[in-house]
C-alpha cells in the first residue's frame, strides 16, 4: 500500500472517532497499549536524530530512537523508530504528527506493535540495552486507587551506617583465620602420622633354583640339559664353514644375478632416454626445416608482390623513355630541316 494512502486512512480514523466521541478503551489506539514505539517515515534524508527528537519531544519525553542508516555509506534511509517514556505520548504523536510536512515532504507516523531491535549490539549504552531486553517501553501507568496509600511504597531507602560495614569486615576476617587454622591442624596431623608409622619393606622370596644352579655350576648344568650338543668346538667350526660354503655360494650367485639384472635395467633406461633424445632432436630438426621452408616461401611471395608493385612503375618509366625518344627524333628532324633551309638561302644569295 502507498504510504500516502496509509496517512489518509489514519487521519480518517481519527476524524471518525472524534466525531463519534469514542472512548480511549475502545479506540483503535488501545490495540497498541503495550507498546511505546512509533514508526516515522517519509521525512527528508538530511534530518538527524537530534532534529527528529526536537520535533517529536513536544508530546512526551523520548527514551530511545533508532534512525535506520545504510551500512556502507552511513546515510539515512528516511525512516526511524522512536520510543517514548509514556505510552500515552504515542497517541498524541500519531494524532498530531501524521500527515504533516517537514521541508516539503509529508511524513507518516504510526504505532508499532512488536518492535524488533537491530542485531548489532556493539557500542550500546545501558538504556538502549535495557529497552531491547524488555522489548518495549513501559506501558500506561496504573491509576491511583486511593489517596491514602502507605508511605512505605514511597519511602526512600536509607543507607546503612558504617558500623555495620566494619562489623561485616571483621566477621569475614575471623572466618578466614579459622579456615587457615583448620588447614594447618590437618597438615600437622598428616605429618605426625607419616612420621610415627614405620616404613614397610617387602622381603624378596628365596629362589631355590638359583641355589641349585650355584651349587652344581654352569658346566655341569649345561651337560645335564636335554638336547644339548656335546660335540667339540672344532667340529662345530668345520660344520659352520661347510654351511657357509654351501649356502654362501648360492647367496653370492643370487647377488651377482641381481646386480646383472639391475645393470640390464639401467642400460635399458639409458637406451630409452637416448632414443627419446634422438627422436626429440629429429623432431626439432624437422620443425626447423619446416620453418625454413615456410620462411623461404614467404620471402618468395614477398618478392613476387614487390615485383608486381614495381611493374606499373617500370611501365611508366618505359613510356617516359619512349616519349623522350620521340621528342629527340622530332627535334633532330626540325634541326635538319632548318639546316637545309639555311643552306638553300645561302646558295640563292650566292
Amino acid at each position: 500500500m502507498n504510504p500516502l494512502t496509509k496517512v489518509k486512512l489514519i487521519n480518517e480514523l481519527n476524524e471518525k472517532e472524534a466525531e463519534l466521541g469514542v472512548k480511549d478503551s475502545v479506540s483503535w489506539h488501545s490495540v497498541y497499549k503495550d507498546s511505546a514505539w512509533v514508526f516515522i517515515g517519509g521525512f527528508p534524508y538530511e534530518l538527524t536524530e537530534g532534529d527528529i527528537i526536537c520535533v517529536f519531544s513536544q508530546y512526551g519525553e523520548i527514551a530511545n530512537i533508532n534512525l535506520v542508516r545504510d551500512k556502507k555509506t552511513g546515510k539515512s534511509k528516511g525512516f526511524c523508530f522512536l520510543c517514548y517514556e509514556d505510552q500515552r505520548s504515542t497517541i498524541l504523536a500519531v494524532d498530531n504528527f501524521n500527515g504533516i510536512k517537514i521541508k516539503g515532504r509529508t511524513i507518516r507516523v504510526d504505532h508499532v506493535a512488536n518492535y524488533r531491535p537491530p542485531k548489532d549490539t556493539d557500542d550500546i549504552d545501558d538504556i538502549t540495552k535495557r529497552l531491547r531486553e524488555e522489548g518495549c517501553a513501559p506501558s500506561v501507568p496504573p491509576p491511583f486507587s486511593s489517596e491514602s496509600e502507605s508511605e512505605e511504597d514511597y519511602a526512600v531507602p536509607v543507607k546503612k551506617p558504617k558500623k555495620d560495614k566494619k562489623e561485616k569486615k571483621k566477621k569475614k576476617k575471623e572466618k578466614k583465620e579459622k579456615k587457615k587454622l583448620l588447614k594447618e591442624e590437618k597438615h600437622e596431623a598428616r605429618t605426625e602420622t607419616s612420621a610415627s608409622s614405620p616404613v614397610k619393606v617387602k622381603k624378596e622370596k628365596e629362589d631355590t633354583a638359583y641355589e641349585k644352579y650355584a651349587v652344581k655350576g654352569l658346566a655341569g648344568s649345561r651337560r645335564d640339559r636335554p638336547g644339548q650338543d656335546s660335540r667339540n668346538p672344532q667340529d662345530r667350526a668345520d660344520e659352520m664353514d661347510r654351511f657357509r660354503d654351501r649356502y654362501g655360494g648360492e647367496r653370492d650367485r643370487d647377488g651377482e644375478e641381481d646386480k646383472k639384472t639391475d645393470r640390464n635395467r639401467e642400460d635399458k633406461r639409458h637406451e630409452d632416454t637416448r632414443q627419446r633424445d634422438r627422436e626429440g632432436d629429429r623432431e626439432r630438426d624437422r620443425g626447423r626445416r619446416g620453418d625454413r621452408e615456410r620462411n623461404g616461401e614467404r620471402e618468395k611471395e614477398r618478392d613476387g608482390e614487390r615485383e608486381r608493385e614495381r611493374e606499373p612503375e617500370r611501365d611508366r618509366e618505359r613510356e617516359r623513355d619512349r616519349d623522350r625518344r620521340e621528342r629527340d627524333r622530332g627535334n633532330d628532324r626540325g634541326f635538319a630541316k632548318h639546316r637545309d633551309h639555311s643552306r638553300e638561302r645561302e646558295h640563292r644569295r650566292n
